[in-house]
């Protein structure tokens, strides 16, 4: 499918839903994507799991950018406005999750670099 006709298919509701169902969708990852990256970040700390942080930090931010950018399109496709049902507040909720979640990942991603290693004296 071409990018244009997967815009149109979009701007129609074909690909994430009618009304509230695209918005739920994007809430939906945006909040999974947090609680990936609070995992993540929570075990960036430990020494033993570091390998699982690093892993768990890039799904956040994967995760992340996909609840973002869910929740842009369909806010930019949703009629009307606010209370007429489509799912506009949601979709613009589901926003900040998603860049909420990308943060966490990034987090996760730089705390586990900034740790010294077995070989660095920590100063």
């Amino acid at each position: 499918m071409s990018p244009s006709a997967a815009l149109m298919a979009a701007a129609e509701g074909g690909i994430i839903g009618d009304g509230r169902t695209g918005a739920n969708l994007a809430l939906g990852v945006g909040l999974l994507g947090l609680a990936i990256g609070r995992l993540a970040l929570g075990r960036a700390g430990n020494r033993i799991s570091s390998r699982r942080a690093r892993t768990g930090g890039r799904t956040a931010i994967a995760v992340g950018l996909a609840g973002t950018v869910l929740g842009v399109l369909h806010a930019a496709t949703a009629g009307g406005g606010p209370g007429t049902g489509n799912g506009l507040v949601g979709a613009i909720v589901a926003i900040p999750l998603g860049l909420g979640a990308i943060l966490l990942g990034r987090r996760a991603l730089t705390r586990r670099r900034a740790e010294p290693t077995a070989g660095q004296v920590a100063g």
